[in-house]
């Protein structure tokens, strides 16, 4: 007896590498590689607010710890293979995008949240929007909607853990916790980008 994959999974996967993922995962690898230049990417609150507009694509390649980056880049991959071929123009603005605006909602709507690295947020607004796709193609498939319960669960038990528990990877720094107002604005592009691709593909009315 052979094992096969779900039919959503099957009818995603690529022909080829997704290679704007792997170069992401690969600038993010030599980053983790270099622990020295950790302080200088992070996202910072007052350095961006002094003007280091960099941190606020870089901060996502910063991660803190091995278990953190493997986590973080390895999601980044699969979600590339469902992602890149199929959804090649979300794909590369989200990869370029998302970032900052993530980064920028969390300057200007929590002034709380001082330093943040990592790939998480860009996972799950990728995430939340193949999730949208797939399930949109067939409404009746069980995959999707298990995929999305699971999602919502996990930024609900982050808002009940105050917003920035939940997560279950061990950091190299005490104090370090799921930022889950950054998985919120990566949602929020995610929703904002699947409503104007689908709303892009609705037939125009004459």
């Amino acid at each position: 007896m052979s094992l096969r994959l779900p039919r959503p999974i099957r009818d995603l996967l690529p022909a080829r590498p997704p290679w704007a993922f792997l170069l992401v995962a690969a600038a993010s690898l030599v980053i983790q590689l270099a622990p020295a230049w950790r302080e200088a990417l992070l996202y910072r609150r007052e350095a961006v607010a002094a003007g280091e507009f960099w941190r606020l694509w870089t901060g996502h390649l910063v991660h803190f710890g091995w278990p953190h980056f493997l986590a973080d880049t390895g999601l980044l991959l699969i979600l590339g293979l469902f992602l890149e071929e199929k959804h090649r123009a979300f794909s590369w603005t989200a990869l370029a995008v998302m970032p900052a605006i993530v980064s920028a909602c969390l300057f200007w709507l929590d002034p709380a949240m001082t330093r943040y690295g990592g790939l998480s947020a860009l996972d799950l607004g990728l995430l939340l929007y193949l999730v949208c796709q797939g399930w949109r193609r067939d409404w009746t498939d069980w995959f999707w909607p298990a995929v999305l319960i699971i999602y919502i669960a996990e930024i609900a038990f982050e808002i009940y853990q105050g917003g920035t528990g939940g997560g279950m990877i061990r950091f190299d720094e005490p104090g370090i916790k799921v930022a889950t107002s950054a998985h919120l604005a990566a949602a929020a592009y995610a929703l904002a980008a699947f409503g104007f691709a689908h709303r892009q593909r609705r037939p125009q009315k004459t």
